[in-house]
């Protein structure tokens, strides 16, 4: 399992993609987790992870650990996927989205995006936190 960042062979940050673009990637890739390679989903929105949300939730193998626990695992594999407006203050920005997972189960979730950092991934958005509503 990659334990590198970026996870290779997927979708990285960029200037741009807008905070839409970002969240639609990732949940793409989740809805299709395994493709091309296992958990690729999940390695993507690792790779979308503002770099103070990597070092809460990495390395890799421990973002997969969460991403698959009770509070995200709708996350994986879901069948559809209801986005709100994406609600933009500056170099940051917020989107409700509503999962319908296999079994037809809703969640909804909150994005928490921003794009202000130091660095070469300043002016890229970034997810800095996906909250359960």
């Amino acid at each position: 399992m990659p334990q590198e960042y970026p996870i290779a062979n997927l979708p990285t940050p960029d200037q741009s993609y807008g905070p839409e673009e970002v969240v639609a990637l990732q949940l793409e890739g989740l809805a299709t987790n395994d493709d091309p390679f296992e958990n690729a989903g999940i390695g993507l929105a690792y790779n979308f992870a503002s770099p103070s949300n990597r070092r809460s939730t990495g390395p890799f193998d421990r973002f997969v650990r969460m991403v698959r626990g009770p509070q995200y695992s709708s996350m994986v594999d879901h069948v559809e996927a209801t986005a709100g407006p994406m609600e933009r203050d500056g170099s940051r920005a917020e989107q409700r989205v509503t999962l319908t997972g296999p079994g037809g189960r809703t969640v909804t979730y909150h994005f928490g995006l921003s794009k202000d950092r130091d660095g070469e991934l300043d002016g890229c958005w970034l997810t800095d936190r996906v909250l359960l509503e």
